[in-house]
């Protein structure tokens, strides 16, 4: 038995044996040619068989893993259309009569260079984007595929990496698992698995050898440990854990229909995180109380110019409809940073996450802005709609924003329009700034909603996407729980609600920390909304909170 450690993904436990996923290596030649036209079509041709597959991997992708995760394939469809790339390979070919096998190789080996040798890491991250739609065209032009993984049972998939779209088009029926040797924990990878529910693990020295195919395993993704050939101690001990796992997913499904309230009668909320109306169904066969974060900026995403307000009206009143009274949170634009839209026209940045993003573009364009909030108040009138404004760091900025909003409202009444007079307004806390001044900011509105991902990320002042400090990101850092300590008792203080709707929200070990902080709400993608429910109907927080206190007291009576 061979025992290797990585880091887990998602936890779970499979056993099964090892398919060993590998790239087809593509040797491509440099070849003179002299019919150049001919060889420009045959890369238009390339690009259009590219760009026909990465609609089907969206769609794939949109009914497996939801709207946000498949937003990658969109991205890459935008990538292989860049007028930059195929004004390089056209020239290449052209200038040098070569084959275009050889100039989207030439040219993707300097785009690629050029963003890895960028300072900014979100940029460097779009290197990989780079090679994986160069590696696609050129699979189109030579008629190739992208690896091979065949196999006529469930297996575990073992690689070097994996890139998104490799992730997508497996059969999912056909993965008990997957294992690489590099990756991120927060790449799209391992984002992708989450919501697929696959355990997983990453950083792994595993042998890629062709040897390893067919080899019995085991993949531990609560310990990050994967075991060749286990012993039968060890077989025993995992199949009883994937038996118990299996009965707890089963008992999950009974637990539809119940409240979400603690052993000693504390109440809490569990609403949806989503990114697109499709998305809904999951919501509701998942049994959300309500949507606590609906991602508006993905309609801007989506489109080719700014949106109508008859067009997000539309959209967030099919919302509103379809939640029939239950609450739905819709967080007003968030663009910037990660999130681009070619229309906006927004500048380069050095550092992109701290730069003109979310609601500064908003109070920056103001047009752009009462637009999304005429759609959202005429919305408000078919539904329970509350809005949301995310990275807001003063006082004053939400000040502005209600003095636009009410704006807006003497539009509406002067037109005769109906909305919700009495609409909830809150703030997304996700700046060190925001927490400091939370018992001010909550004066000024009905609720916060803590977006952990980027509070963790400002706070630690790491990027949260750049694999090298894995080691170094730590979400339970004892300042962040300080920190959402300090949030919810701000929103209390002036009677503002407080929910969280980042990644930690769906973190089970941090679930009766936050019943003993007091926590209003929290908001989680709908696959862990059942998982959520249980921890909470199984936490007496009464008990929880005499257990810390005594362990309080012992520390300190251990100093003494």
């Amino acid at each position: 038995m061979n025992i290797l450690e990585g880091k887990a993904v998602f936890e779970g436990i499979a056993i099964g044996k090892i398919a060993v996923f590998k790239k087809a290596e593509k040797l491509v030649r440099r070849e003179k040619i002299t019919d150049i036209e001919n060889e420009i079509n045959r890369y238009a041709q390339a690009r259009e068989t590219a760009v026909n597959q990465l609609r089907a991997l969206y769609d794939k992708a949109l009914k497996e893993v939801g709207e946000a995760n498949a937003e990658i394939f969109e991205a890459h469809e935008l990538m292989v259309e860049d007028g930059d790339y195929i004004d390089s390979v056209e020239n290449i070919i052209r200038t040098q009569s070569v084959n275009a096998e050889y100039a989207v190789a030439q040219t993707g080996d300097s785009f690629s260079k050029m963003f890895l040798e960028m300072d900014d890491e979100y940029f460097r991250g779009r290197a990989t984007d780079i090679k994986d739609i160069t590696e696609r065209i050129i699979n189109a032009l030579v008629g190739g595929t992208d690896g091979s993984m065949d196999s006529d049972e469930p297996v575990i998939v073992v690689a070097d990496d994996l890139a998104p779209s490799e992730t997508v088009q497996m059969d999912k029926d056909k993965i008990l698992s997957f294992v690489t040797v590099h990756g991120s924990v927060n790449s799209h990878t391992s984002i992708l698995a989450k919501t697929m529910n696959i355990p997983a693990v990453i950083s792994c020295d595993i042998s890629l050898e062709d040897d390893m195919n067919g080899k019995m395993a085991i993949v531990d993704g609560f310990q990050g440990k994967v075991y060749i050939e286990p012993d039968k101690e060890i077989l025993k001990e995992k199949r009883e854990i994937l038996s118990r796992e299996q009965e707890k997913r089963e008992l999950l499904l009974k637990l539809k229909g119940k409240k979400n309230i603690t052993i000693d009668g504390q109440k809490i909320n569990i609403y949806a995180n989503i990114g697109n109306i499709k998305d809904l169904a999951m919501v509701i066969k998942n049994d959300a109380g309500g949507i606590g974060l609906f991602r508006s900026e993905f309609i801007y995403l989506e489109s080719e110019d700014y949106p109508t307000e008859d067009y997000q009206f539309e959209i967030y009143k099919e919302v509103a409809t379809a939640m029939a009274g239950k609450k739905v949170i819709i967080r007003t634009l968030d663009i910037g940073a990660d999130k681009q839209a070619d229309y906006f026209n927004l500048p380069k940045e050095e550092n992109p996450a701290m730069g003109l993003r979310a609601i500064r573009i908003c109070l920056t364009r103001p047009e752009i802005f009462k637009t999304q909030i005429r759609a959202l108040l005429r919305a408000s009138a078919f539904g329970k709609i509350s809005i949301m404004y995310p990275m807001i760091i003063s006082v004053d900025e939400v000040r502005e924003i209600k003095a636009i909003v009410e704006e807006v409202k003497a539009e509406l009444d002067k037109d005769s329009i109906p909305y919700d007079r009495n609409i909830e307004q809150g703030v997304m806390i996700e700046t060190p700034a925001a927490v400091m001044m939370a018992p001010e900011l909550a004066k000024e509105v009905d609720f916060f909603s803590v977006g952990t991902n980027d509070l963790t990320q400002y706070t630690l002042a790491i990027d949260r996407q750049n694999q090298n400090l894995d080691k170094f990101y730590n979400p339970h850092h004892p300042a962040i729980l300080r920190m959402l300590k300090m949030i919810v008792d701000g929103a209390h203080s002036a009677g503002a609600w407080a929910g969280i709707c980042g990644e930690l929200g769906s973190d089970l070990s941090l679930t009766k920390e936050f019943l003993a902080m007091g926590y209003d709400e929290l908001s989680v993608s709908p696959g862990r909304i059942l998982p959520l429910r249980k921890q909470v109907i199984e936490t007496d927080v009464s008990e929880y909170k005499k257990q810390k206190e005594q362990l309080k007291l012992k520390k300190e009576a251990h100093k003494c």
